[in-house]
């Protein structure tokens, strides 16, 4: 029941996401290992905003703006992405990606709820921009482990780490 309650949330909320309209998002019931139970709320809501962090991404990789980073990460995570789109910026090329598969699964909720973590086998296609000249499209598969923190209105992502299959 809290796999389909879950789904339905998170495509309820992804609807409005654009980078996301096209993909597919599967989301399993969270597996936590014994650590304390996660209300269907509250695991709704971390997706909904890691999913929303993808489309931030998305659109400072594009765009080369890291101001647009900064409602969805913290941390290492932010900082991370931030400098390889500085880096992106001064060998004058762009980022574009396209989701076409999100796997989704949380798997650790902190006892006193401070994180998540979740894994994330995705599937996109992405291309590299170099000086206005579209590169080759490349579809990736990989693994993705994310660990999202509260804050005062949302998750965000303070952990992204992409595990290459």
């Amino acid at each position: 029941m809290l796999r389909s309650a879950l789904l339905l949330a998170v495509m309820t909320s992804a609807g409005g996401i654009c980078a996301l309209a096209q993909a597919t998002v599967h989301v399993e019931a969270p597996d936590l290992n014994g650590t304390r139970t996660l209300r269907e709320q509250t695991a709704s809501a971390a997706i909904r905003n890691y999913l929303q962090a993808w489309e931030g991404f998305h659109s400072a990789f594009e765009q080369n703006r890291v101001d647009l980073l900064e409602r969805d990460f913290i941390g290492t995570a932010k900082d991370k992405l931030t400098d390889t789109i500085e880096q992106q910026k001064t060998l004058g090329i762009r980022t574009s990606y396209q989701d076409r598969v999100h796997d989704i699964q949380i798997v650790f909720s902190s006892p006193e709820g401070l994180s998540l973590e979740l894994v994330d086998n995705v599937e996109y296609d992405v291309q590299l921009i170099d000086h206005d000249k579209p590169g080759a499209l490349q579809h990736v598969k990989t693994r993705y482990v994310a660990v999202m923190t509260p804050t005062e209105t949302k998750w965000r992502v303070r952990v992204f780490q992409a595990i290459p299959e």
